[in-house]
């Protein structure tokens, strides 16, 4: 394997050597140290071998001095192969634009990759990158990557951590997100658990603070539940009055049954586009991040139009993206018409909204019934959803005095 690598790097060339004595120029060759082998008779007057490609001329010289013929059968190797190109100039200047555009563009940045990020987006991270001084095309022996990671998690509060890694025209950016902080409850600040909507009481769960209700109570959307105003009595059997009040921060759970309305409503008549076949496009390219605009007017002659954007990357055969990227932006014309809506279609999806507004709200809770009534009037239906649900409605108000005192400083 060896002999034939360097052969075929240094060259060879197939020799046909013809005369009355042959064997007499393979003993020249030999007290020459000329090298040759692969030696093949022909005939009687008429062998075939093979030399090293620096060995060609003097065999040739020696070819004549004992009365031989030799010609010159074939030729291979590094050498010969390029030795075809002498003359294409144009070859010889592509090989050498090509070799200079593998050396300088190997010390730009073309991909950058993300990794190790799960709710934080890899747009809002590239996004920071690039203001920071990383982006497609940046020159990568000239960034600080210590410095550039410093300054990115310092916009990035969601990240921990950062490590900017380059290999060659590829930049690894592997990030951490924080642990998100826990929250705190200001037990300073106190406060009372009001009602946010109106109920029934069925349950009751005080920690801390007085219950004012009870279950089977009737309560209205705004009513203190649970005051932080704690009554110290007095012990029993003990002529002492009342040892006053203690201001504490309310903290419990009531649950309730509760009753909501929601409404919603839709026009009854809607404009359908209907296209009139008239359309115009422009194509572009994105190099490095830089848009170039190849053909097309700048500016649009419709009045209503839908635009269409067709992307095409380029890939490479491992995966991998690219930053160059060819945009087909097609805007087709059309006129609107006003159209009756279906209104069955119209109220199924009335109710549907509702219905998602309504688990929003009751969250956690139950949604016991439903019932949904729809009127239509002025051109407009108006779909009203009745629910009857059991949901947890206690919420913190804080106390006025708390919140005066958080203002003054």
């Amino acid at each position: 394997m060896l002999k034939w690598l360097t052969n075929a790097l240094r060259g060879k060339v197939c020799l046909e050597v013809e005369g009355a004595f042959p064997e007499r120029f393979l003993n020249l060759c030999a007290q020459r140290g000329i090298l040759f082998w692969n030696v093949e008779w022909l005939e009687a007057t008429r062998l075939r071998l093979t030399v090293t490609r620096g060995g060609a001329g003097a065999a040739v010289e020696l070819g004549e001095r004992v009365m031989c013929t030799v010609t010159r059968a074939g030729q291979s190797g590094a050498l010969a192969f390029l030795e075809r190109f002498r003359r294409r100039y144009a070859l010889l200047i592509g090989l050498a634009l090509s070799l200079t555009a593998v050396c300088v563009l190997s010390q730009f940045i073309l991909t950058i990759e993300v990794e190790g990020n799960e709710s934080v987006p890899t747009a809002v991270i590239l996004t920071e990158l690039r203001r920071q001084g990383l982006r497609p095309g940046v020159y990568g022996p000239g960034l600080d990557e210590e410095a550039l990671r410093t300054r990115a998690l310092l916009q990035l509060p969601e990240l921990s951590w950062m490590s900017v890694n380059l290999y060659g025209t590829r930049a690894q950016v592997l990030v951490r997100e924080a642990t998100p902080e826990p929250e705190v409850v200001d037990l300073s600040q106190t406060g009372s658990v009001v009602a946010r909507a109106s109920g029934i009481i069925t349950g009751i769960e005080p920690l801390s603070g007085e219950a004012l209700v009870q279950e089977g109570d009737t309560v209205l959307e705004g009513e203190t539940l649970i005051s932080g105003t704690v009554h110290l009595a007095a012990p029993q059997y003990s002529e002492v009055p009342d040892l006053g009040t203690l201001q504490v921060r309310a903290e419990g759970k009531v649950y309730a049954r509760t009753w909501r309305t929601l409404e919603a409503e839709i026009p009854l008549e809607t404009r359908v586009k209907t296209y009139t076949g008239e359309e115009t496009t422009r194509w572009s390219a994105t190099v490095l991040g830089q848009r170039l605009v190849f053909f097309g007017n700048s500016g649009i002659p419709f009045d209503q139009y839908d635009k269409i954007n067709e992307v095409w990357e380029l890939t490479l055969p491992g995966g991998r993206e690219m930053p160059l990227t060819v945009q087909k932006e097609t805007c087709r014309a059309y006129t609107t018409a006003a159209m009756e809506i279906d209104t069955d279609a119209a109220r199924s999806l009335l109710e549907s909204r509702l219905l998602e507004a309504l688990e929003e709200a009751v969250g956690e809770g139950k949604i016991v019934s439903t019932d949904y009534t729809a009127v239509e009037k002025d051109g407009m239906l108006r779909v009203t959803l009745q629910a009857e649900c059991t949901e947890e409605i206690g919420r913190f108000v804080p106390d006025e005095n708390t919140q005066e005192n958080e203002a003054d400083p």
